[in-house]
Protein backbone atom coordinates (compact mmCIF):
# COMPACT_ATOMS: atom_id res chain seq x y z
CA UNK A 1 0.00 0.00 0.00
CA UNK A 2 1.29 3.45 -0.95
CA UNK A 3 0.16 6.83 0.34
CA UNK A 4 0.45 10.34 -0.95
CA UNK A 5 -0.58 13.72 0.43
CA UNK A 6 -1.78 16.33 -2.04
CA UNK A 7 -4.48 18.82 -2.86
CA UNK A 8 -7.27 17.15 -4.81
CA UNK A 9 -10.40 18.36 -6.58
CA UNK A 10 -13.53 17.41 -4.66
CA UNK A 11 -17.12 18.61 -5.13
CA UNK A 12 -16.11 21.75 -7.06
CA UNK A 13 -13.48 22.75 -4.54
CA UNK A 14 -9.88 21.94 -3.70
CA UNK A 15 -9.10 20.10 -0.46
CA UNK A 16 -6.00 18.54 1.02
CA UNK A 17 -6.11 14.77 1.36
CA UNK A 18 -4.12 11.62 1.96
CA UNK A 19 -4.71 8.94 -0.67
CA UNK A 20 -3.87 5.28 -0.05
CA UNK A 21 -3.57 3.08 -3.11
CA UNK A 22 -2.27 -0.07 -4.73
CA UNK A 23 -3.12 -0.33 -8.41
CA UNK A 24 -6.47 1.16 -7.38
CA UNK A 25 -7.45 3.77 -4.81
CA UNK A 26 -8.10 2.11 -1.45
CA UNK A 27 -8.85 5.09 0.79
CA UNK A 28 -9.17 8.87 0.62
CA UNK A 29 -8.78 10.74 3.90
CA UNK A 30 -9.69 14.43 3.56
CA UNK A 31 -7.39 16.46 5.81
CA UNK A 32 -8.99 19.89 5.41
CA UNK A 33 -8.86 22.94 3.15
CA UNK A 34 -6.28 23.24 0.39
CA UNK A 35 -2.71 23.36 1.68
CA UNK A 36 -0.37 25.63 -0.30
CA UNK A 37 2.59 23.47 0.68
CA UNK A 38 1.13 20.48 -1.18
CA UNK A 39 1.03 19.87 -4.95
CA UNK A 40 -2.18 19.51 -6.94
CA UNK A 41 -3.16 15.94 -7.82
CA UNK A 42 -5.69 15.41 -10.61
CA UNK A 43 -7.06 12.35 -12.34
CA UNK A 44 -4.86 11.04 -15.13
CA UNK A 45 -5.74 12.57 -18.47
CA UNK A 46 -7.73 10.43 -20.93
CA UNK A 47 -7.19 11.30 -24.59
CA UNK A 48 -9.63 9.78 -27.07
CA UNK A 49 -7.82 11.09 -30.17
CA UNK A 50 -4.14 10.14 -30.46
CA UNK A 51 -2.53 9.53 -33.87
CA UNK A 52 1.06 9.49 -32.72
CA UNK A 53 3.88 10.87 -30.64
CA UNK A 54 7.62 10.64 -30.12
CA UNK A 55 8.23 10.49 -33.87
CA UNK A 56 5.94 7.48 -34.39
CA UNK A 57 2.55 7.20 -36.09
CA UNK A 58 -0.16 4.64 -35.28
CA UNK A 59 -0.37 3.63 -38.96
CA UNK A 60 3.33 2.70 -39.06
CA UNK A 61 2.54 -0.46 -37.09
CA UNK A 62 5.61 -2.26 -35.73
CA UNK A 63 6.76 -0.87 -32.38
CA UNK A 64 5.18 2.55 -33.00
CA UNK A 65 2.42 2.01 -30.46
CA UNK A 66 4.83 1.50 -27.55
CA UNK A 67 6.72 4.68 -28.45
CA UNK A 68 3.45 6.59 -28.60
CA UNK A 69 2.25 5.18 -25.25
CA UNK A 70 5.54 6.13 -23.58
CA UNK A 71 5.55 9.63 -25.09
CA UNK A 72 2.06 10.54 -23.95
CA UNK A 73 2.62 9.15 -20.45
CA UNK A 74 5.31 11.83 -19.99
CA UNK A 75 2.68 14.51 -20.45
CA UNK A 76 0.11 13.06 -18.05
CA UNK A 77 -2.01 10.99 -20.42
CA UNK A 78 -2.55 7.82 -18.41
CA UNK A 79 -4.88 6.18 -20.95
CA UNK A 80 -5.89 6.85 -24.55
CA UNK A 81 -7.52 5.60 -27.74
CA UNK A 82 -5.10 4.79 -30.54
CA UNK A 83 -6.51 6.70 -33.52
CA UNK A 84 -6.19 5.48 -37.07
CA UNK A 85 -6.16 7.39 -40.35
CA UNK A 86 -8.22 6.89 -43.49
CA UNK A 87 -6.44 4.05 -45.29
CA UNK A 88 -6.98 0.87 -47.30
CA UNK A 89 -8.32 -2.07 -45.29
CA UNK A 90 -5.00 -3.92 -45.39
CA UNK A 91 -3.18 -0.98 -43.79
CA UNK A 92 -5.79 -0.67 -41.06
CA UNK A 93 -5.60 -4.40 -40.33
CA UNK A 94 -1.81 -4.19 -40.08
CA UNK A 95 -2.08 -1.30 -37.64
CA UNK A 96 -4.64 -3.13 -35.49
CA UNK A 97 -2.53 -6.29 -35.38
CA UNK A 98 0.49 -4.26 -34.25
CA UNK A 99 -1.54 -2.80 -31.36
CA UNK A 100 -2.88 -6.11 -30.09
CA UNK A 101 -0.08 -7.08 -27.73
CA UNK A 102 0.34 -3.60 -26.24
CA UNK A 103 -3.43 -3.32 -25.77
CA UNK A 104 -3.38 -6.54 -23.75
CA UNK A 105 -0.29 -5.75 -21.69
CA UNK A 106 0.80 -2.25 -20.64
CA UNK A 107 4.55 -1.75 -20.40
CA UNK A 108 6.49 0.24 -17.80
CA UNK A 109 6.17 4.02 -18.16
CA UNK A 110 3.45 3.55 -20.76
CA UNK A 111 -0.10 4.87 -20.94
CA UNK A 112 -2.88 2.29 -21.00
CA UNK A 113 -4.44 1.75 -24.44
CA UNK A 114 -8.20 1.59 -23.98
CA UNK A 115 -8.95 0.62 -27.58
CA UNK A 116 -9.18 2.28 -30.97
CA UNK A 117 -10.74 5.42 -32.37
CA UNK A 118 -11.38 4.59 -36.04
CA UNK A 119 -11.23 8.04 -37.61
CA UNK A 120 -12.13 7.25 -41.17
CA UNK A 121 -12.24 5.76 -43.72
CA UNK A 122 -16.00 6.21 -43.47
CA UNK A 123 -15.94 9.97 -44.02
CA UNK A 124 -16.74 12.54 -46.69
CA UNK A 125 -14.21 13.16 -49.45
CA UNK A 126 -15.40 16.79 -49.33
CA UNK A 127 -14.11 17.27 -45.77
CA UNK A 128 -10.89 15.28 -45.62
CA UNK A 129 -8.96 17.80 -43.56
CA UNK A 130 -5.58 16.08 -43.28
CA UNK A 131 -6.98 12.62 -44.04
CA UNK A 132 -5.75 10.81 -47.16
CA UNK A 133 -8.47 10.20 -49.76
CA UNK A 134 -9.14 6.52 -49.15
CA UNK A 135 -12.76 7.10 -48.15
CA UNK A 136 -15.27 4.29 -48.65
CA UNK A 137 -18.60 2.97 -47.47
CA UNK A 138 -18.70 1.54 -43.97
CA UNK A 139 -19.53 -2.14 -43.68
CA UNK A 140 -20.22 -4.22 -40.60
CA UNK A 141 -17.97 -6.96 -42.01
CA UNK A 142 -14.91 -4.71 -41.99
CA UNK A 143 -15.76 -3.13 -38.65
CA UNK A 144 -16.37 -6.51 -36.98
CA UNK A 145 -13.09 -7.90 -38.32
CA UNK A 146 -11.07 -5.01 -36.91
CA UNK A 147 -13.07 -4.92 -33.68
CA UNK A 148 -12.18 -8.57 -33.05
CA UNK A 149 -8.47 -7.70 -33.13
CA UNK A 150 -8.58 -4.67 -30.82
CA UNK A 151 -11.88 -3.21 -29.53
CA UNK A 152 -13.12 -0.16 -31.40
CA UNK A 153 -14.48 2.34 -28.88
CA UNK A 154 -15.18 5.28 -31.20
CA UNK A 155 -15.90 5.54 -34.93
CA UNK A 156 -15.88 8.86 -36.76
CA UNK A 157 -18.17 8.86 -39.78
CA UNK A 158 -19.98 11.23 -42.10
CA UNK A 159 -23.67 10.41 -41.82
CA UNK A 160 -24.68 11.95 -45.15
CA UNK A 161 -22.66 9.61 -47.38
CA UNK A 162 -23.34 6.00 -48.44
CA UNK A 163 -25.58 4.05 -46.04
CA UNK A 164 -24.10 5.48 -42.87
CA UNK A 165 -27.33 6.75 -41.33
CA UNK A 166 -28.74 3.22 -41.40
CA UNK A 167 -25.54 1.81 -39.91
CA UNK A 168 -25.48 4.03 -36.83
CA UNK A 169 -28.03 1.99 -34.79
CA UNK A 170 -26.06 -1.20 -35.50
CA UNK A 171 -22.83 0.37 -34.27
CA UNK A 172 -24.60 1.60 -31.17
CA UNK A 173 -25.78 -1.95 -30.43
CA UNK A 174 -22.15 -3.07 -30.64
CA UNK A 175 -21.25 -0.57 -27.91
CA UNK A 176 -19.28 1.65 -30.28
CA UNK A 177 -19.61 5.42 -29.84
CA UNK A 178 -20.44 7.06 -33.17
CA UNK A 179 -18.95 10.51 -33.59
CA UNK A 180 -20.00 12.72 -36.48
CA UNK A 181 -16.97 14.16 -38.22
CA UNK A 182 -15.18 14.88 -41.48
CA UNK A 183 -18.61 15.69 -42.79
CA UNK A 184 -20.19 18.16 -45.18
CA UNK A 185 -23.68 17.25 -43.99
CA UNK A 186 -26.47 19.70 -43.33
CA UNK A 187 -27.89 20.71 -39.99
CA UNK A 188 -30.88 18.45 -40.68
CA UNK A 189 -28.66 15.47 -41.48
CA UNK A 190 -26.80 16.05 -38.24
CA UNK A 191 -30.02 16.06 -36.22
CA UNK A 192 -31.15 12.87 -37.96
CA UNK A 193 -27.82 11.18 -37.16
CA UNK A 194 -28.18 12.09 -33.49
CA UNK A 195 -31.70 10.68 -33.50
CA UNK A 196 -30.31 7.47 -35.04
CA UNK A 197 -27.90 7.07 -32.13
CA UNK A 198 -24.80 9.10 -32.95
CA UNK A 199 -23.46 10.36 -29.64
CA UNK A 200 -20.75 12.93 -30.23
CA UNK A 201 -18.80 15.05 -32.73
CA UNK A 202 -15.16 14.73 -33.78
CA UNK A 203 -12.91 17.80 -33.39
CA UNK A 204 -15.83 20.22 -33.30
CA UNK A 205 -15.70 22.99 -35.96
CA UNK A 206 -12.80 21.35 -37.83
CA UNK A 207 -13.48 19.37 -41.03
CA UNK A 208 -17.25 19.86 -40.86
CA UNK A 209 -19.82 22.09 -42.53
CA UNK A 210 -19.64 25.39 -40.69
CA UNK A 211 -22.28 27.47 -38.95
CA UNK A 212 -24.17 30.15 -40.85
CA UNK A 213 -27.32 31.76 -39.51
CA UNK A 214 -29.35 30.61 -42.53
CA UNK A 215 -27.55 27.27 -42.94
CA UNK A 216 -26.38 26.10 -39.50
CA UNK A 217 -24.50 23.12 -40.92
CA UNK A 218 -23.09 20.26 -38.87
CA UNK A 219 -21.46 22.70 -36.45
CA UNK A 220 -24.89 24.21 -35.83
CA UNK A 221 -26.39 20.76 -35.19
CA UNK A 222 -23.70 20.15 -32.58
CA UNK A 223 -24.21 23.50 -30.85
CA UNK A 224 -27.99 23.13 -30.81
CA UNK A 225 -28.36 19.46 -29.91
CA UNK A 226 -25.17 17.68 -28.80
CA UNK A 227 -24.63 16.33 -25.32
CA UNK A 228 -21.03 15.39 -26.20
CA UNK A 229 -18.38 16.70 -28.58
CA UNK A 230 -14.58 16.66 -28.65
CA UNK A 231 -12.54 19.78 -29.38
CA UNK A 232 -8.82 20.47 -29.85
CA UNK A 233 -7.77 23.22 -27.36
CA UNK A 234 -4.39 24.11 -28.83
CA UNK A 235 -5.83 27.63 -29.48
CA UNK A 236 -4.87 27.18 -33.13
CA UNK A 237 -7.54 24.79 -34.43
CA UNK A 238 -10.36 26.74 -32.75
CA UNK A 239 -10.51 30.41 -31.72
CA UNK A 240 -10.91 30.94 -27.95
CA UNK A 241 -14.25 32.67 -28.60
CA UNK A 242 -15.56 29.62 -30.45
CA UNK A 243 -14.38 27.39 -27.60
CA UNK A 244 -16.32 29.54 -25.15
CA UNK A 245 -19.43 29.33 -27.36
CA UNK A 246 -19.13 25.55 -27.41
CA UNK A 247 -18.68 25.45 -23.63
CA UNK A 248 -21.97 27.31 -23.21
CA UNK A 249 -23.84 25.08 -25.65
CA UNK A 250 -22.55 21.53 -25.14
CA UNK A 251 -22.85 20.18 -21.57
CA UNK A 252 -20.23 17.44 -21.95
CA UNK A 253 -17.74 19.08 -24.26
CA UNK A 254 -14.43 17.32 -23.77
CA UNK A 255 -10.93 17.94 -25.02
CA UNK A 256 -8.46 15.90 -27.07
CA UNK A 257 -5.05 16.49 -28.58
CA UNK A 258 -5.47 14.99 -32.09
CA UNK A 259 -1.74 14.50 -31.59
CA UNK A 260 0.63 13.32 -34.30
CA UNK A 261 4.11 11.81 -34.50
CA UNK A 262 5.38 15.39 -34.05
CA UNK A 263 4.19 15.44 -30.43
CA UNK A 264 7.11 15.65 -28.03
CA UNK A 265 9.53 16.18 -30.92
CA UNK A 266 11.48 19.12 -32.38
CA UNK A 267 10.40 20.98 -35.51
CA UNK A 268 10.73 18.92 -38.68
CA UNK A 269 8.96 16.46 -40.98
CA UNK A 270 6.90 13.53 -39.66
CA UNK A 271 4.46 10.90 -40.92
CA UNK A 272 0.69 11.14 -40.48
CA UNK A 273 -0.75 8.05 -42.10
CA UNK A 274 0.39 8.21 -45.73
CA UNK A 275 1.00 11.97 -45.50
CA UNK A 276 4.17 13.82 -44.57
CA UNK A 277 3.50 16.73 -42.21
CA UNK A 278 5.73 19.54 -40.99
CA UNK A 279 5.97 20.79 -37.42
CA UNK A 280 6.93 24.44 -37.01
CA UNK A 281 6.39 26.83 -34.09
CA UNK A 282 4.20 24.28 -32.33
CA UNK A 283 1.80 23.72 -35.25
CA UNK A 284 1.59 20.73 -37.59
CA UNK A 285 0.58 21.24 -41.24
CA UNK A 286 0.48 19.65 -44.66
CA UNK A 287 2.62 21.18 -47.43
CA UNK A 288 -0.35 23.30 -48.55
CA UNK A 289 -0.73 24.80 -45.06
CA UNK A 290 -3.71 22.68 -43.95
CA UNK A 291 -3.67 21.95 -40.23
CA UNK A 292 -2.79 18.26 -39.83
CA UNK A 293 -3.49 17.17 -36.31
CA UNK A 294 -1.40 18.80 -33.63
CA UNK A 295 1.63 18.55 -31.37
CA UNK A 296 -0.53 19.33 -28.35
CA UNK A 297 -0.10 17.45 -25.08
CA UNK A 298 -2.77 17.11 -22.41
CA UNK A 299 -0.79 18.99 -19.76
CA UNK A 300 -0.48 21.93 -22.18
CA UNK A 301 -4.21 21.64 -22.86
CA UNK A 302 -4.75 22.00 -19.09
CA UNK A 303 -2.73 25.21 -19.04
CA UNK A 304 -4.41 26.56 -22.19
CA UNK A 305 -7.83 26.06 -20.67
CA UNK A 306 -6.78 27.91 -17.53
CA UNK A 307 -6.12 30.95 -19.75
CA UNK A 308 -9.73 30.76 -20.95
CA UNK A 309 -10.97 31.11 -17.39
CA UNK A 310 -11.93 27.49 -16.67
CA UNK A 311 -11.49 26.33 -13.08
CA UNK A 312 -9.13 23.38 -12.45
CA UNK A 313 -12.00 21.12 -11.39
CA UNK A 314 -13.88 21.81 -14.63
CA UNK A 315 -10.75 21.28 -16.69
CA UNK A 316 -10.14 17.94 -14.99
CA UNK A 317 -13.68 16.85 -15.81
CA UNK A 318 -13.18 17.75 -19.46
CA UNK A 319 -9.74 16.13 -19.75
CA UNK A 320 -10.59 12.94 -17.88
CA UNK A 321 -14.06 12.30 -16.49
CA UNK A 322 -16.23 12.97 -19.55
CA UNK A 323 -14.01 10.90 -21.84
CA UNK A 324 -14.24 7.91 -19.49
CA UNK A 325 -18.01 8.25 -19.24
CA UNK A 326 -18.44 8.57 -23.01
CA UNK A 327 -16.74 5.26 -23.80
CA UNK A 328 -18.08 3.47 -20.71
CA UNK A 329 -14.83 3.14 -18.77
CA UNK A 330 -16.04 3.12 -15.17
CA UNK A 331 -12.74 2.56 -13.37
CA UNK A 332 -10.96 5.67 -14.62
CA UNK A 333 -11.54 9.37 -15.09
CA UNK A 334 -11.78 10.58 -11.50
CA UNK A 335 -10.19 10.07 -8.11
CA UNK A 336 -12.41 7.73 -6.09
CA UNK A 337 -12.12 4.57 -4.03
CA UNK A 338 -12.13 1.53 -6.30
CA UNK A 339 -10.90 3.37 -9.39
CA UNK A 340 -7.45 2.92 -10.87
CA UNK A 341 -4.71 4.99 -9.27
CA UNK A 342 -4.14 7.10 -12.39
CA UNK A 343 -2.77 10.40 -11.09
CA UNK A 344 -1.06 13.48 -12.45
CA UNK A 345 0.73 15.64 -9.91
CA UNK A 346 1.20 19.26 -11.00
CA UNK A 347 3.46 21.94 -9.55
CA UNK A 348 2.44 25.53 -8.82
CA UNK A 349 2.77 26.40 -12.52
CA UNK A 350 0.56 23.43 -13.46
CA UNK A 351 3.46 21.61 -15.06
CA UNK A 352 4.04 17.87 -14.69
CA UNK A 353 5.76 16.84 -11.48
CA UNK A 354 4.83 13.15 -11.28
CA UNK A 355 2.72 10.71 -13.31
CA UNK A 356 1.29 7.59 -11.69
CA UNK A 357 -0.40 4.95 -13.86
CA UNK A 358 -2.33 2.12 -12.23
CA UNK A 359 -0.36 2.73 -9.03
CA UNK A 360 3.06 2.73 -10.72
CA UNK A 361 5.08 5.94 -10.56
CA UNK A 362 6.66 6.66 -13.92
CA UNK A 363 10.36 7.46 -14.04
CA UNK A 364 11.05 9.71 -16.98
Amino acid sequence: MKTIKANILSDSKVVSAEISYTDKVQKINVLGPADKSLPLLVAGFIDLHVHGGGGSDIMEAGSAITTIASTHARFGTTSFLATTMTAPFEDLEKSFLAMKETYSSRGKNQSRILGVHLEGPFISSEKLGAQPNFTREATLKEINHLNNIVPIKVITLAPEVFNHLELIPELKKMGIVVQIGHTNGTYEEGVTALNQGAKSFTHLFNAMSSFHHRAPGMAGAALAHAQYAELIPDLEHVHPGAIKAALRCIPDLYFVTDSTAATGMPDGDYKLGSHTVHKCLGGVRLADGTLAGSALTMDQAFRNLLTLGLAPEEISRKLSTIAAELIGVKERGSIAVGKFADFVILNSEHKIKTVIIEGDECDF
